[in-house]
Formats: C-alpha cells, structure tokens, sequence
C-alpha cells in the first residue's frame, strides 16, 4: 500500500526539487521501529534540506523533516509495541536519513522518546524540536541559577524564542524578548514577555567588552554577532544558553565577560542527548509549557505547503511554529 511523502530528488548538477509523491513502505530505510506519523513541523534546518541549495542533505531521493510525532505501527525493540504514541526530534532524521514528511516513518528505536500523557501529537509538533530545545535551555539556565533581573531571549518570534518566552513567563520569570520584526510585539506579549527588546538595541549599542549588567539569563537563539554583543550585558554569574546559528558560527567576543563577570556560556545541542534528558525535557514540557499559549504560536500546514514555507524559514519570515499535518 501507498503513501504520501514529500520527497527532494537532485539530478547531476541540476538544483534539487521536491515535490508530494506516493511512496511504498519498502522503500523506506532502515530501522527498527515503523510509525504511522501524525504531524511534523518545519525547521531552520527542514528549510535548508528543502530548499534549491540542498543544504544538509547526503542522497538523494530524500524524505525531509526533522521531527515528527505518530504512533508505533511496528517494532522489533521490546521498549515500544503497537499503539504507542511516540515522538522524535534530531538524530539525523531529515538530514541523513529519512524524516518526518512521510505518513509512515522507519527509524531507530533508540531515537524516540514516549510522548507524556496530557500532550497531543499535534501538540508535540506544536512544540517539536524548537520547543524542546527551548525547555533543554531553560533546564540548562535552572541548574546553573537564573539571576535576579529579566531573562533575555533572541530571535523571540521564532520557533526557539516564542517557545522560550511561554516557559519562562509560565515559570514567573520576567522575559524580555529580541525582535527585528516590530508587528510581533502583540504576539510576543502574548506569549508573556513583559519587555520588548529591538534587535538594533542589542546590536547596535557601544561594542564594548562589558556593559551595564542588564539581563539576569538569556536563551540566545541567534548566534554570531548577537550573541557576542549578549555576553557583555550579563549580570555578574549570570548565563547565557546558545541555540542558534542563524547569526552565523562565529564568535566576535572577548574572554572578559568570563574572566571579569564570570559568564557562563552554555551551548545547546538538541540531538546528542542521554534518554533521560530527553525524558526529562518532554515531561517538563508536559508540565511547565501553558498549551493555550502554544495554540497562540501554531501555523498549520500540509505536505503541498512545504516547499513554500521552508524557503519562507530561511528568510525568516516565519513566527512562530508551523505543524504540518502529514495526513491532510
């Protein structure tokens, strides 16, 4: 039996092209565990796998998609069986191997992790990969001790940010959200930030190595030059969680901010993670994320759609988060 997938295909020298096409189980790859997806999302990385440059991806045909969330349909490992409900973010899925765009999926038992109860699919895609990145960093932020003062959170309109600043407000943290973009501001409030932060004012202060001590933590969703310019205006022992390399991978700073102001800079990787981390940061998800506010955030989307949205990711022109119902 058929099933729809979106698929990238790249001939010679010739710019890839993806388009919705049915596939058969059989040529999925290999794995251990096959789920019957219900939702994915949409991705920085999804729009560079997507897009004419073909970014990410290693072979060709490809199945995009960087997380998804299903139920178990198959499964040769005893920790998951039929009926499962299950969700996946990283691994390689999408990049690699075969991703979330598919109605059916076959990946490594190992790479999933049981949804909680009280969280949809459709919430958990709502949420994906950016939001669960989000709650790692605010994870990370708590064991090193939040400061006392607003909680800095860059790229606040994106998927990282918008999930960031739901947590942090619902944790009664003060949040001060960065945009470029001033229509977000209603949104952002929304969310619960309590202070709205230009991006010129963050970038184009005076680029000292230190600066008024400003911001009790931050969630930087950016990189680059943003996240130099960040470390200067932390509060003493205060930390800063790196996400995101939209800014670019360099970083234009000094060790003053963490010689003299003992700064800490705490890099974020959503992928490479022990399970119980991962279970840890979904069970919090399940707990601390206020899923009336997530409503707020949710673009939906089908398979047909993907093609425009994810060169619309790459110019930033996405707020919020986009769940693409794979079944639509």
């Amino acid at each position: 039996m058929s099933f729809k997938a979106l698929v990238v295909r790249k001939e010679g020298d010739d710019k890839p092209i993806a388009a919705v096409e049915q596939i058969s189980e059989d040529q999925l790859p290999d794995g251990n565990v096959t789920v019957a997806v219900e939702f994915s999302t949409v991705n920085y990385k999804d729009g560079l796998c997507i897009g004419p440059g073909g970014g990410l991806v290693r072979n060709y045909p490809h199945v995009p998609g960087i997380d998804m969330a299903g139920v178990v349909e198959a499964s040769d490992d005893d920790r998951y069986k039929h009926g499962d409900r299950v969700v996946l973010n990283g691994w390689r899925v999408g990049e690699a191997h075969w991703g979330g765009y598919s109605q059916k999926a076959r990946v490594k038992a190992d790479w999933l992790v049981p949804l909680p109860d009280g969280i949809t699919t459709r919430q958990a895609m709502a949420v994906g990969t950016a939001g669960y990145t989000s709650m790692l960093s605010v994870i990370a932020l708590e064991k090193h001790g939040i400061k006392d003062g607003p909680v800095l959170v860059t790229g606040a309109a994106g998927g990282v940010g918008s999930v960031a600043t739901a947590i942090l407000s619902n944790l009664g943290h003060e949040v001060a959200a960065v945009t470029g973009r001033p229509e977000t501001e209603d949104y952002l409030r929304g969310l619960g930030a309590t202070q709205i932060v230009a991006r010129e004012e963050i970038n184009e202060t005076v680029k000292r190595p230190l600066e008024t001590e400003a911001w009790g933590g931050c969630i930087d969703a950016v990189g680059g030059e943003m996240l130099a310019r960040v470390l200067g205006q932390m509060k003493y022992g205060a930390s800063v969680a790196a996400v995101g390399l939209a800014g670019g991978a360099n970083l234009p700073a000094t060790v003053i901010p963490f010689l003299l102001r003992g700064v800490n800079l705490l890099g974020i990787d959503s992928v490479m993670r022990p399970y119980d981390d991962r279970v840890e940061a979904w069970s919090r998800i399940a707990t601390d994320l206020p899923m009336e506010k997530l409503e707020a955030m949710v673009q939906p989307a089908t398979l047909s759609d993907l093609p425009d949205l994810g060169r619309a990711i790459l110019k930033g022109q996405i707020k919020g988060r986009v769940v693409v119902d794979v079944n639509a």
